[in-house]
């Protein structure tokens, strides 16, 4: 422990003397399921002096700003746990590493620094964006950004969350297998917002060779999206006028549907099942067919006292449906994450759900459909709509 005391002392003393340049920590091992790195670096907020941490997950990133006393705190919890096994400190003065055996034996040893200068601790600095609005012609044709690429007041949120968008799925699609051409599915497709920002940075920075198709039922929002499509030059991206449901199977890469109403959801899951989709992406929308089971079930639960309450009802029928939807896929092969998509700063919030195709072993599969099984028991839930479509 002497030597992950000396660490910390290193990396006070540098930033009480101006040395601090930033801080990473490596190699988890902690109980927080997604966790990778996690970054530390000052900042200035409010003519305030804070350590910014930005924790690092598989599909989001985490930022919390700490004054010093409860940065070291949080760092020591850090290196004296069960956590990061691997620590560097960058500082003017030296590089200083910091190593974790899995036997508990400690190293420390100290580089030549790798930084000459100070970065940059304003914290409001112009955020760099996968997609930039001055580079686009479908952002100005649907009224996100003008001809000089500025982004209109009433449109900030939906560029975030455009940007979000594709932030989250980056990491997921660079971990595809590589095929000669991406094929893509977008279900309920709307106004393409997201559909355009993806296919741009698929075809644009990614330089995939990419096939994509937006399935929207609207006559009028099918129209608009492929005229904005030839006026982008995005030859390879399509939309045709569809239900969720009649869309023909065909193999696929990624199978995206986002806000699709309450089962839609699960048709548009069905059919990425199907495809075989080595992605699938789902932001729910409305939650009415399980809470309406649940409703009217005489079955009595020791959660009885919540779901008297309509809106605790509402939360739990969200839970029930979409816990239930990402043990389904379990089931058929896919792992799953839950997280929320955007934060309700910018717009109401939306959970969204995330497989990436992984077989299961019998047994496996077996004790995934016990625990459907008695999820559905324990609520009085006859059928789950997607056990439905996949004849479970």
């Amino acid at each position: 422990m002497h030597s992950i005391q000396q660490f910390i002392q290193f990396f006070t003393d540098s930033y009480q003397n101006n040395l601090f340049v930033k801080l990473t920590f490596s190699v988890y091992h902690g109980k927080e399921e997604g966790l990778k790195n996690c970054f530390v670096k000052k900042v200035t907020i409010k003519n305030e002096d804070k350590l910014s941490f930005t924790y690092r997950y598989k599909t989001r990133d985490i930022v919390k700003n700490y004054p010093l006393k409860e940065a070291i705190i949080i760092i020591t919890d850090f290196l004296s746990g069960e956590n990061f096994k691997m620590a560097n400190l960058f500082t003017l003065q030296a590089d200083v590493v910091l190593e974790i055996k899995n036997n508990r034996q400690v190293m420390i040893k100290q580089l030549n620094p790798s930084h000459q200068e100070l970065p940059s601790t304003v914290h409001n600095k112009t955020k760099s964006r996968l997609i930039q609005p001055h580079q686009n012609t479908f952002l100005k044709a649907l009224k996100i950004c003008d001809e000089r690429g500025v982004v209109y007041p009433h449109a900030q949120d939906k560029f975030k969350q455009i940007n979000r968008y594709v932030e989250i799925l980056k990491p997921l699609i660079e971990n595809l297998p590589k095929n000669n051409v991406l094929q893509v599915a977008d279900m309920g497709s709307g106004k393409g917002y997201l559909t355009f920002a993806l296919y741009d940075y698929l075809s644009n920075h990614l330089q995939f060779k990419t096939n994509m198709i937006g399935v929207e039922f609207r006559k009028d929002m099918v129209n608009l999206c492929n005229n904005i499509a030839r006026q982008a030059n995005f030859e390879n991206l399509k939309f045709e006028e569809g239900t969720i449901i009649d869309f023909k199977i065909h193999p696929l890469d990624v199978l995206i549907a986002l806000h699709a109403c309450d089962t839609a959801t699960d048709e548009a899951i069905c059919k990425g099942i199907q495809a075989k989709a080595n992605l699938i992406v789902v932001a729910p929308c409305c939650h009415k067919q399980i809470r309406k089971e649940i409703e009217k079930t005489t079955i009595k639960t020791s959660l009885d006292f919540l779901l008297k309450h309509g809106v605790f009802m509402e939360r739990q029928a969200e839970m029930l449906t979409d816990g239930l939807r990402a043990m389904i896929l379990e089931y058929f092969d896919y792992s799953t994450k839950v997280f929320e998509f955007i934060s309700d700063a910018h717009t109401p919030k939306n959970v969204m759900i995330v497989a990436e195709r992984k077989p299961k072993t019998k047994e496996q599969k077996q004790q995934l459909f016990e625990k459907i099984q008695a999820a559905k028991t324990f609520f009085g839930v006859k059928q789950h709509h997607l056990e439905k479509l996949m004849e479970m």
